[in-house]
């Protein structure tokens, strides 16, 4: 098994379920001490199990990103426990499931100060530490919908649009400071996490991830491969491109398109219980693992993730196999004019 970051001190946040759980295991996987960090208990405790039974070390520390002194207070738990951290993952997120008309001023706080200021709040945890060092790569967990909102998700989207803006920012002052700090981002497709079991949710019917879905162990791939590789960053999965493009070029045909299909399309068939406990105040109670409730429609395999970490030597291939056909091209010119010389 490869052990590409052996002696590597990660931090991860959202880690007691989903994308940051996977993320967390992988990095133990390949021998890096891991801090856990979510407001889960339950789950915290039994990533850490997991960890430790393939032989990891890992530190759950119970936090909540939208409150900016305890993060730096774990932060520094961390570098007292494992040692100075070398890669930062935000990844903690909520959301809610609902019309604009039906969000409340304090929801939409809420899911601002969890998925866009805990993305600030970890980074600035981060950044007080390894600007000392001059060293460290910082991964933002993103999303197509940073690029592309989508309805019904207006607060998270926002979140997202706004950590976008955030990142290009740092990457801009961390290049004029000459800074060795590494900053990348992952936008990530439709994934097959907990969130839809345990997200507030105001619609009719039970929400689910917008086809195609995949499994949060492509998500782990592309993160531990942005936070090794100096991407930009890493788009995940073909809908993640179409989002991107689409945005750029056809946003008020996606408009239209979205308005007529995204409000079925995050839906289930069943109907939802608005009484059920969710996450977005508070924890909720249990262990929800790292995958979610449509695990016979995911996909464990992105061919377009596969391109993105590929992308540099099927380029020289491209331009060789380019090449070689310019160059057969030339030849086959070259000798028909050869032979249309001899008969005359």
């Amino acid at each position: 098994m490869s052990r590409h970051f052996e002696n590597q001190v990660v931090v991860v946040t959202g880690a007691s379920a989903g994308v940051g759980r996977a993320t967390a295991l992988a990095f133990a996987r390949q021998g890096a001490s891991v801090a856990l960090l979510a407001r889960g208990r339950e789950g915290l405790e039994s990533a850490r199990r997991e960890i430790e039974l393939t032989g990891g070390k890992a530190l759950p520390i119970v936090v909540d990103v939208a409150d900016a002194a305890t993060l730096d207070a774990a932060a520094e738990t961390v570098e007292r426990e494992l040692g100075p951290i070398d890669i930062w993952v935000n990844n903690a997120m909520v959301t809610i499931f609902a019309p604009i008309d039906d969000i409340t001023p304090g929801e939409f706080k809420r899911v601002t100060e969890v998925t866009y200021l805990g993305g600030v709040y970890g980074t600035m945890a981060a950044l007080k530490r390894m600007r000392a060092r001059d060293r460290g790569t910082i991964v933002q967990v993103s999303s197509a919908l940073a690029y592309r909102s989508i309805p019904l998700q207006s607060a998270y989207c926002g979140a997202k649009h706004a950590l976008t803006g955030f990142i290009d920012s740092l990457r801009s002052e961390l290049l004029h400071d000459h800074s060795k700090i590494h900053v990348t981002a992952v936008q990530m497709p439709a994934l097959n996490t907990p969130q839809f079991s345990w997200a507030r949710n105001k619609l009719p019917n039970h929400p689910q991830p917008v086809p195609p879905i995949f499994d949060p162990d492509v998500a782990a791939d592309a993160i531990l491969f942005a936070a090794s590789h100096h991407r930009r960053s890493v788009p995940v999965g073909g809908p993640t491109y179409l989002a991107e493009w689409g945005q750029k070029f056809l946003p008020g045909l996606l408009d239209r398109y979205l308005g007529r299909t995204a409000y079925k399309g995050q839906q289930t068939r069943e109907s939802d219980s608005h009484d059920r406990p969710d996450n977005l105040f508070e924890p909720v109670a249990g262990d929800p693992g790292v995958r979610g409730t449509f695990g016979k429609v995911s996909k464990s395999r992105s061919p377009a993730l596969w391109a993105e970490k590929n992308r540099t030597p099927l380029l020289i291939a491209a331009v060789a196999l380019g090449t070689a056909a310019a160059l057969g091209l030339l030849w086959g010119r070259r000798h028909n004019d050869h032979v249309r010389s001899i008969r005359r």
